[in-house]
């Protein structure tokens, strides 16, 4: 982990200079161990995050808006009556630990000032924030840990905190030089690895460019020269004036592709000139940029499995109930020879006896060929014929009805197919929630009760500039898609959309205008992206103008045809424009 005790240390000093004496004014709890913390300060609001995910647990300010769930949790409220309009008044760390301390004055319920604290630990899949009162006796915690989950450190409420096990290692403040040159070169082990179990709040990363500046990545520790000690010295000392001195270079590096890899508050260099190297103005910006688009899509995609679980189990189904009823349908195919073998057998009733178990006539239908027709010995030949004239209409009235539900079966199963892929390409909650809104309107999820939540407006379209001052507005679901193309868009306007695939309804407005073929161009390929298609080299993009869409009574939504249209090859993508 990156973010170790080093760059936690610098980032509490930074965030020192910026919110000691602010205000808490909004307390937010965005994820389950997420809490976003508005403070207002003489200069200004910022906005705090403190995250205790497994994956990404951090500190930091942020400038992003994240949403928050309609109802907020118990834990919320609870952190809103001790923590509300609170005045923070210091930020401390343990040592170089990963565990910072928020201390707050607050105001309790009988008007009393006191003292409320709030624990950050940055110890990956056991991080944890803990609230505190003055005795630093735990309130309540964002993860409660019981003797079931640990047998070293129980979190519950008022229980006393206790801090998690110290580790004896070095510090880089605290510890002489020479003692820490004689603890890392005595190890039998990469020098990296020495210095990871050497040294107290040093990342991995760290570790690696301290080794790869003094002696390269693959050296041992106690083969050292004597020349790479004092370089290894050498760079104890100068990290120990970054730190003491708060001479920081908050920077991240980045593969090929943009993909980031590692951030540090020193200039890492281990990666070599294939890498691409960025700098940031702050701390708190690096790691923001670090985590935050990665944070996003895996809280999007969160919010939205049980839906992706739903619409799957959905699809599969619909799927196997339309399978069968085609099996039942090719079975409805001789329902003429039912009807045929009773005109048969009424035509030649006087000269037919009961109890016989063939009746063998001529066919007039088929050149008076002899056909064998099976019937009940039990039953007279007109007892016959009626069974077989019902027969035919229980065959017919199920071939009528199996037509019907295997169209509206396929019908069903391109919808789900489309929202399937709206949901794969949401990308805040607000489209999933209307996502899923939209499910349960059609009946095909149930809403989960969560009181009376005030509805919030829907999300506008997506809105790009195409080329030569023309708009494009792309749908972000099914509704959204409907709304678009059969009530705001223009007569005129030209209608974009993958053929014959899920995709988003995408309109290129003209506003009175003559298309130019560099803003139908660029709509096509902004369709072709918001599609099903989106990762294929090239798709076909079928568009018309919006008069010759139609939407036939009770069709899906989303759901519209047309015959009057022209189709283009393009590239699915957000072209730049020149």
């Amino acid at each position: 982990m990156a973010l170790d005790g080093i760059f936690l240390h610098l980032l509490s000093e930074e965030l020192k200079e910026v919110l000691i004496g602010s205000k808490v004014d909004k307390i937010h709890q965005t994820q389950k161990t997420e809490l976003v913390f508005t403070m207002r300060t003489r200069s200004g609001a910022y906005r705090l995050l403190m995250s205790a995910s497994g994956n990404a647990p951090r500190l930091h300010l942020t400038t992003q808006q994240i949403e928050n769930p309609p109802k907020p949790p118990m834990l919320c409220m609870l952190l809103r009556k001790h923590l509300g309009g609170a005045t923070l008044l210091d930020i401390q760390q343990e040592g170089l630990d990963r565990i910072l301390k928020l201390v707050f004055s607050s105001v309790n319920e009988l008007g009393d000032r006191v003292t409320r604290t709030l624990v950050i630990e940055i110890m990956a899949q056991y991080s944890n924030i803990i609230l505190l009162d003055e005795n630093d006796v735990i309130i309540d915690a964002v993860k409660r840990v019981d003797n079931t989950k640990s047998s070293v450190r129980e979190v519950l409420p008022s229980l006393p905190y206790e801090l998690p096990p110290k580790q004896n290692k070095l510090s880089i403040i605290e510890d002489s030089a020479e003692d820490i040159l004689y603890a890392i070169t005595s190890k039998n082990t990469k020098l990296n690895n020495a210095i990871l179990s050497s040294m107290e709040g040093m990342s991995p990363v760290l570790c690696r460019e301290i080794a790869f500046r003094t002696a390269g990545i693959d050296a041992v520790a106690d083969e050292l020269s004597d020349n790479q000690k004092v370089k290894l010295a050498f760079e104890f000392e100068m990290l120990k004036n970054t730190v003491l001195h708060r001479t920081v270079s908050p920077n991240a590096v980045a593969d090929a592709d943009g993909k980031l890899l590692d951030f540090s508050f020193v200039p890492i260099t281990q990666y070599g000139s294939a890498a691409q190297y960025l700098s940031y103005e702050s701390l708190s910006e690096t790691l923001e940029r670090f985590y935050f688009e990665r944070e996003r899509l895996a809280r999007t995609k969160s919010k939205a499995e049980d839906l992706f679980k739903n619409i799957n189990n959905l699809i599969e189904r619909l799927a196997k109930k339309i399978s069968n009823q085609m099996a039942e349908l090719e079975e409805c195919k001789d329902r003429e020879e039912k009807k045929i073998f009773a005109e048969l057998i009424n035509a030649n009733l006087y000269r037919l006896n009961k109890g016989s178990t063939v009746y063998e006539l001529e066919n007039y239908y088929d050149d008076y060929k002899t056909v064998a027709i099976p019937v009940k010995p039990e039953l007279t030949p007109t007892e016959n014929a009626q069974r077989y004239y019902k027969e035919y209409r229980k065959l017919r009235t199920a071939e009528e009805m199996l037509t019907k539900l295997i169209a509206e079966g396929r019908e069903e199963l391109v919808y789900l197919r489309t929202v399937l892929d709206e949901l794969s390409r949401a990308e805040t909650e607000r489209e999933i929630s209307e996502i899923r809104q939209e499910l349960s309107d059609g009946g095909f999820v149930k809403q989960k009760n969560q009181g009376k939540i005030k509805k919030s407006q829907p999300m506008p379209p997506l809105e790009f500039d195409a080329p030569d001052g023309f708009k494009v507005y792309v749908g972000r679901n099914n509704i959204q898609n409907d709304k678009l193309s059969l009530k705001t868009a223009m007569k005129s306007d030209l209608w974009f959309h993958i053929q014959k695939a899920p995709g988003s309804h995408v309109i290129l407005s003209l506003d009175g205008r003559e298309a130019t073929e560099k803003a139908m161009e660029y709509a096509a390929k902004v369709a072709a992206y918001y599609s099903s298609g989106r990762e294929a080299g090239a798709v076909e993009v079928d568009y018309t103008e919006v008069r010759n869409l139609k939407k036939p009574v009770g069709a899906k939504p989303g759901f519209v045809i047309y015959h009057v249209y022209n189709s283009v090859l393009v590239k699915p993508e957000i072209p730049e424009i020149d």
